[in-house]
Order: structure tokens, then C-alpha cells, then sequence
């Protein structure tokens, strides 16, 4: 019977399971957001999250789901009479593309099949045909395990495109996998908490370069809530344009000590540890749903190729163990499954999933 007050242990894509030692900043007695108490808190949090990032531009905590960072991005950096290319190669590089259109840009996209990576060639042959302002690409997509080359990408664009803001969807891939925010030349990027932060969602850290601050100033339309000059304004007073999730600030706050006494190269190194064990598995039961050289370090997708009843296969785990995994998305619902291996999940925790999802297909 479900019961949300016991709720299943989460390898769903997102959110991901929550330790208890994160779950109790959430219930610390909270702060008024324009005192000095908060002030200090922001502040800090700041501070690690740049260390976090290897960035010393902006870092915007934002109260809103991730997918707030498509349409900031594109209302203040994007002008009406702009044109933005957006690259696709899942559900939620694609839902990119949507939202801007929704806010009223010119929108070109160039898109690959599902599983596979939108590469450096495809973008510089693309916008060498044409005026953008303006990319968008996705690090890892979520609906496919896929992770773009965002590297060599980011290469070739500040070589041969310096001139073209790259804004850049970080939401299954931000803390897991390398994101050194000032090296890669990035103007946007963000990622909701609920993902490898390992927090309840509710909040989204944003990274905004020096750049796209001085480029909003001058669109007009940039809207209310998402506005940069407002979140650059406050940001100097160590607070946020509208009233903030306190207690979601407290658990990043947490969270980045435990980050950086870790130390991000041993933070990359435990995700993709995980992931391997994932990807080989996967690869020995089944077969990965993409290239394994560019599948993702947050979450795996295994491709159904027997043909098991995915969805039975969950229900059965949940009623047995109370634990879940992700069915594929959108159109690879039952063709794929998804397993997370992000935020605090340990490799005892997939050697006991694994274990008992080879019990039920066995």
C-alpha cells in the first residue's frame, strides 16, 4: 500500500535519497532573510559554492525547480530580436528549446537522436551558418544517462565563438562530474538541489558569469523573478531578490563542508567509481542506451534489450524492499530503465539494488 510518510528509498533520476544528517538542516529553526544572521549563512554558502565550482563570478541561490534556469537564462541574456541555438538530444535539452520559444526568442535547433552527443563539430558547423547570440546545451540528460563533451565543446567555442554565450543545463551533472565554471567559459549554468546536492527538492544554485550580468542590462523583458540585475543587486547585500527557502541554504550550506573536506577530484572520482559498476553491469545484463564513452556519471539508462516488464519489475522491488528505480522517459518508457548513482547513494547501496533487481528478472 503506498504511504507517503514511508516514503521508498529513492534511485529515481532525481530526487535521490537524502541522508538524515542533511534532512535535519532542513528542520533548524529558521532565520528572517533580511537580518544579518541570514546575511552570514548567504555569504558562506557563496563562498564554498565558488570553491565548489572554481568560479569567483556570481552564484545566485534561486527558490524555484531547475527548470527556472532555461527561461532566466534566456530572458536576461537573450534579446527579442536575437536568435538562440539550442542543441537537443533528450527530453529536457529539448523542453530547452520549448520554454525559449515560450518566452518569445528566435530559436534554431540543432538535434541528435536520443543517446547520442551533440558534438564540438555539429555546434561549430551549425553557428558558422548563421548570427546567434546565444547556445544551449545539456551536461547530462537526464531522460538518456548521456553526458555531452562539454569540454571539448567549450574548447572550440571560446576559440572560434567567443562571442556566443553558452548557457549550459547542469542539473544531473552539477557536484557529480568536473565543473570548473571559469575554465570552461560558461555564462549560465545551474542545477536543482535534488539531485547529486542529495537535498529535498525546492531550490536551484545558479552560476552567472560577469558577462551575462552586463548583457541583461540591456534586455528588456527580462520579467520579475528571475531577473539578474536584481539578484546581482542583492547579491552585494548577501541576499536574494524575494524571499528564500532558508532551510533549503542551510542544507547546501552543510552539504558544501562535506564537499570540499572531501575534495571535488574525490568527489568526481567516488561518481564515476559508481558509475562503473553501473555501466558494467548494465553492459553484462543487459546493454547501455548510449555510447558508453559519453553515458553519464550521475545515472546510468540500461536499454531493455530483454525485454523485462520494467514497471512490474519496480512495483515488485518497492512492495519487497521499499525502493525504487527510474522507468525511461518520455518515449523510452519501458524500452530503458534509469539507476541513479549520484549525491550521498554509497556502492554498497547499488550492489544491493542490483542484487535485487537480478532477483526478480533471474
Amino acid at each position: 500500500m503506498t504511504d507517503w510518510k514511508n516514503p521508498p528509498r529513492l534511485f529515481i533520476p532525481g530526487p535521490v535519497k537524502s541522508d538524515e544528517d542533511v534532512l535535519e538542516q532542513l528542520s533548524r529553526p529558521t532565520l528572517g532573510h533580511r537580518l544579518p544572521e541570514y546575511s552570514q549563512l548567504h555569504k558562506e554558502t557563496v563562498d564554498m559554492l565558488k570553491q565548489v565550482f572554481f568560479t569567483e563570478q556570481n552564484v545566485f541561490l534561486m527558490t524555484n525547480s531547475g527548470s527556472g534556469g532555461w527561461e532566466a537564462s534566456v530572458r536576461n541574456c537573450v534579446a527579442p530580436d536575437e536568435k538562440i541555438l539550442c542543441t537537443t538530444c533528450g527530453a529536457f535539452s529539448e523542453k530547452w528549446a520549448t520554454v525559449a520559444k515560450a518566452c518569445g526568442r528566435e530559436v534554431d535547433t540543432l538535434g541528435v537522436e536520443w543517446g547520442k552527443p551533440v558534438t564540438a563539430e555539429m555546434i561549430d558547423q551549425k553557428l558558422a551558418s548563421g548570427d546567434y547570440a546565444a547556445m544551449t546545451m545539456v551536461y547530462s540528460e537526464t531522460s538518456t544517462g548521456l553526458a555531452n563533451p562539454v569540454y571539448e565543446i567549450s574548447k572550440m567555442m571560446k576559440e572560434k565563438y567567443p562571442d556566443v554565450m553558452i548557457f549550459v543545463d547542469s542539473v544531473s551533472a552539477m557536484v557529480g562530474m568536473p565543473l570548473e565554471f571559469d575554465k570552461l567559459g560558461w555564462d549560465v549554468t545551474f542545477a536543482s538541489v535534488q539531485k547529486a546536492f542529495a537535498i529535498p527538492p525546492g531550490m536551484t544554485v545558479a552560476l552567472v558569469s560577469d558577462r551575462a550580468i552586463q548583457k541583461s542590462k540591456d534586455v528588456p523583458g527580462r520579467g520579475y523573478y528571475f531577473d539578474f540585475q536584481q539578484y546581482a543587486k542583492t547579491a552585494e547585500k548577501n541576499q536574494t531578490p524575494t524571499t528564500p527557502s532558508v532551510p533549503h541554504i542551510m542544507a547546501i550550506n552543510y552539504q558544501c563542508q562535506k564537499l570540499l573536506n572531501e575534495g571535488m577530484e574525490n568527489v568526481w572520482s567516488r561518481h564515476k567509481q559508481m558509475a562503473d559498476f553501473v555501466r558494467s553491469w548494465a553492459a553484462d545484463k543487459f546493454e547501455l542506451f548510449c555510447d558508453r564513452k559519453y553515458a553519464s556519471n550521475t545515472l546510468t539508462t540500461v536499454a531493455n534489450t530483454r525485454g523485462i516488464n520494467i514497471a512490474e519489475t519496480i512495483k515488485s522491488l518497492k512492495e519487497k524492499h521499499n525502493t525504487v528505480f527510474g522507468n525511461g522517459y518520455g518515449k523510452t518508457k519501458e524500452k530503458a530503465f534509469r539507476i541513479a548513482h549520484m549525491g550521498d547513494i554509497t556502492l554498497d547501496d547499488l550492489k544491493e539494488l542490483l542484487h535485487w533487481i537480478e532477483a526478480e528478472i533471474e
